[in-house]
């Protein structure tokens, strides 16, 4: 979600505003006099694949050999 502030709202406010766009994630469009002039953008943090996977780590089974080509791959060889 993007949101807009003035230059001049902006100043007054600016740790508040920057708190909630750290917590919140939402980008932010400054304006000057109406017209946008910036975006700030958070950065986000990168999830590792065992953040991101941990909850299925040792519930899934393979019914087949994962590394065996599949027929497509056979008719392309």
């Amino acid at each position: 979600m993007t949101f807009t502030i003035s230059k001049s709202k902006l100043k007054a406010k600016m740790l508040v505003v920057f708190r909630h766009l750290e917590s919140s994630g939402e980008e932010l469009i400054v304006t000057y006099h109406g017209r946008p002039v910036l975006k700030i953008i958070p950065i986000k943090r990168k999830t590792s694949a065992a953040e991101m996977f941990g909850g299925i780590q040792g519930r899934v089974t393979y019914l087949e050999d994962i590394n065996r080509p599949t027929t497509e791959e056979l008719e392309e060889a």
